[in-house]
């Protein structure tokens, strides 16, 4: 993994410590170039769809950070569509998600 990419992964790994807040959960995984955090955001009882997409530029490393609408009754579950939900961004999207 290159220097700036796992820099950004620990950051976003750390603990906040705030209610709501969202933190990164389950692993991060590999995706055509990019890396997707999945990063579900408690909503009450429920969890919101969240996660980062990041990708090296070079000596750069930019990130996308998203949020759907969509609910899930756990933490995990939210974490595995998220992972869904960043690969179809990246699809969908490409480098423009950096724009």
């Amino acid at each position: 993994m290159a220097p700036g990419i796992g820099d950004t992964l620990r950051r976003l790994l750390g603990s906040s410590g705030q209610s709501g807040e969202a933190q990164a959960a389950g692993a991060p995984v590999a995706y055509k170039g990019y890396i997707i955090q999945p990063a579900p955001k408690a909503d009450g009882k429920q969890w919101l769809t969240a996660g980062v997409i990041t990708k090296e530029f070079g000596e750069t490393v930019k990130e996308h950070r998203f949020v759907r609408g969509d609910y899930h009754g756990s933490r995990d579950t939210a974490a595995e569509f998220s992972i869904s939900k960043g690969q179809q961004i990246v699809d969908l999207e490409g480098d423009r998600i950096f724009d």
